[in-house]
């Protein structure tokens, strides 16, 4: 094989994911800081203002750790394979040949629908196997849907 044929560029979900994510947690973490303040302010100011910043706090840790797993996510489609890299703390490398591929999941939850995104995850034999690639815009996920479908098909007919 020669070396431009292994050489392509990783892809990342699109910049939408994270602005989903931002607005999760943001809405989980202001009803968090309303509650404990609210909580906090029965035994005063002092400890409704404590509680209150302790949550704002703690949703500051929250968007840093989505961020970082958001810029963790990348794929590489190669000639005989598919590359899904992710991971923040533990790293995770996998490579899902297309021959070996079962089917492709396209899934958009309420909240992914309202930002125009899906998901896709592969489906081998092995039970362990977990690629998927959230963050797709809907078009992106689409064409890579019936792009691995037919690869798949090409490849498993060689077996």
């Amino acid at each position: 094989m020669t070396e431009s044929a292994i050489v392509t560029t990783w892809k990342s979900p699109s910049p939408r994911l994270w602005k989903m994510r931002c607005l999760e947690a943001g809405s989980v973490g202001a009803l968090v800081a309303l509650v404990a303040g609210l909580a906090g302010a029965q035994a005063g100011a002092v400890p409704g203002a404590a509680a209150a910043g302790g949550a704002v706090l703690s949703t500051g840790v929250v968007l840093r750790f989505l961020r970082n797993r958001f810029r963790s996510w990348a794929y590489q489609e190669r000639d005989e394979d598919l590359v899904v890299k992710r991971g923040v703390a533990f790293r995770r490398l996998s490579v899902v040949p297309y021959g070996r591929m079962q089917f492709v999941d396209v899934t958009a939850g309420p909240v992914e629908r309202l930002f125009k995104l899906s998901t896709i995850k592969l489906h081998t034999a092995a039970a362990a196997s977990d690629a998927r690639i959230p963050g797709l815009e809907r078009d992106e996920a689409a064409r890579l849907r019936d792009q691995l479908a037919s690869l798949g098909e090409a490849k498993a007919a060689g077996l």
